[in-house]
């Protein structure tokens, strides 16, 4: 599967997607995966992200082989370094923090991480990663080592994500960070959409069935949802119902 291909195509003809995020850290053992592995295949979740901003665990490929195992849903490495670079994943989110002016996070983990990925089969997705503040400083923001886009700097998110376009990214991810207190607005999604013709991604302080429709109704192509299913896992199915219920008024007009 080209996931870069599916990305375009889906957003050409205005069909939405959603992803689970799994971060290693919190698993302390990939049989407590189980329940989500059942509801996201019931639920047609589209994708895994699989990392997080500080992998602390080696657990990563177990995680990677427990969803295989039970799932063919496609993984995506969502790596917060270079160390965190798993070939048994399907493709990998090639991150430029491009909200940031930190030039490891920039280039300098990228150039660490290419010839390691050269030798892999993993599908490189060339991302342009934006931080949008969403309140409280999240993990992201503070190990990144960069101020976030504040909220209200609609135009500024728009023309970095422009920036990033033109630079030849394939996907702009815009995120809100872990635990973020509040979701990416819609006036910031609609922005950086009406901006951009690369797939859009939006994740962070997605949490309700309403928040991801705003997302979707504002742009987003693909919304992640990661921290909320630790709370209410049944979270998953409520907010996939809303994609499927938009992606079928694409088949009824």
């Amino acid at each position: 599967m080209n996931i870069c291909h599916s990305l375009n195509e889906r957003r050409r003809i205005g069909k939405k997607s959603i992803a689970v995020l799994v971060d290693p850290d919190k698993i302390e053992d990939v049989g407590q995966l189980s329940p989500l592995l059942r509801l996201a295949s019931e639920n047609c979740v589209d994708f895994f992200f699989a990392g997080g901003s500080l992998v602390t665990t080696n657990n990563l490929s177990a995680v990677i082989g427990a969803i295989k195992e039970s799932t063919s849903i496609p993984i995506v490495l969502f790596p917060g370094s270079a160390m965190q670079i798993e070939p048994s994943a399907d493709a990998i989110l090639f991150l430029s923090l491009i909200s940031g002016r930190n030039p490891d996070l920039l280039i300098g983990q990228q150039v660490a991480a290419a010839p390691i990925l050269k030798n892999t089969s993993l599908e490189i997705l060339p991302t342009g990663y934006i931080l949008i503040s969403s309140g409280k400083t999240t993990s992201v923001a503070y190990i990144s080592n960069t101020t976030p886009i504040p909220e209200d700097k609609y135009s500024l998110a728009a023309c970095t994500a422009l920036a990033g376009e033109m630079l030849g990214l394939k996907i702009i991810y815009l995120d809100a960070g872990s635990g973020a207190e509040r979701e990416v607005n819609q006036k910031m999604i609609n922005a950086v959409r009406k901006s951009v013709e690369v797939p859009l991604i939006v994740g962070g302080g997605i949490n309700t069935p309403q928040k991801a429709f705003r997302a979707l109704e504002a742009g987003a192509d693909l919304i992640v949802i990661g921290n909320a299913l630790e709370k209410d896992p049944q979270l998953l199915t409520e907010i996939a119902d809303t994609v499927y219920e938009w992606n079928q008024q694409l088949t009824s007009q």
